[in-house]
């Protein structure tokens, strides 16, 4: 068996645990998923009631709205459900938790990551798809495009949550910053880009690059794509990517030992 195949078929394990573990006590599983799913709606209420008043605002109207709550709803979904441990990086390396798996023969970031899911976030992937359903353009085209906002969403999200909390290699314990600066993407990523002007929109698109997210529903979900912009996110997302994966190796060469020992698959 291939490298590959064989990183692949280990992926698939630990979310088939994941899923398993969140599985064990569904109703609390169902109350937590579903409170999140809540949670998104009742936002989404208060825009509806918005723009029964004002029925469009700066080219964006109710429907937009719904478009990219759902892209980052599902986009951080994604992450969390996927690779959890990607918001718990900085209490992981501060604390010496990474010895159970410097000691295993897999990938070190990867293996970090599919270790744990969040349950709250298959609220937020649910929601995504009803949205789309909702709304959203349900032929062949339409869902590819939503496919390929929330894959970008999801890297973008990814590359920050890994790069923030890979911080903690170099400032000791950060989760406080490096929640609220995580937090501050998530946040920006819920309103309409165009109210924002001047050095706010070009702050969105290069230190807090929430304006690829939240732009998509305008200008890829829209019939005609803005190709240009798509080109644009994608590679940014991509770029950004590689870069988390880099700033994390490279971060991991100050790593003090905690001198736990644990097991992990």
């Amino acid at each position: 068996m291939s490298t590959a195949a064989k990183l692949t078929s280990f992926i698939k394990m630990c979310w088939k645990l994941n899923l398993a573990g969140a599985m064990e006590f569904r109703f609390s599983f169902l109350i937590t998923a579903g409170t999140m799913l809540i949670n998104n709606a009742v936002w989404l209420f208060f825009w509806w009631i918005y723009f029964d008043r004002f029925q469009v605002v700066n080219g964006w109207d109710l429907n937009d709205v719904m478009l990219m709550w759902g892209i980052s709803a599902g986009a951080f979904g994604l992450v969390a459900t996927l690779f959890g441990n990607a918001f718990r990086l900085p209490g992981l390396i501060a604390t010496g938790q990474l010895d159970a798996y410097l000691t295993q023969p897999k990938p070190i970031l990867l293996h970090v990551l599919v270790s744990r899911m969040s349950v709250s976030a298959i609220g937020d992937l649910v929601f995504a798809i009803l949205v789309y359903l909702w709304v959203g353009d349900v032929s062949f085209l339409g869902l590819a495009k939503f496919l390929l906002a929330l894959f970008i969403g999801f890297l973008i999200f990814l590359g920050v949550a890994i790069i923030v909390g890979s911080l903690a290699f170099y400032f000791g314990n950060t989760e406080g910053l490096s929640s609220q600066l995580f937090d501050s993407l998530v946040t920006f990523t819920v309103y309409p880009t165009d109210i924002f002007k001047g050095l706010g929109k070009v702050l969105l698109f290069t230190l807090i690059p929430a304006g690829f997210i939240s732009y998509m529903p305008i200008k890829v979900l829209k019939a005609a794509v803005d190709v240009p912009f798509l080109l644009a996110a994608l590679g940014f997302s991509i770029g950004l990517s590689l870069f988390a994966v880099w700033f994390f190796g490279r971060g991991l060469r100050r790593y003090t030992s905690g001198n736990m020992t644990g097991m992990r698959m």
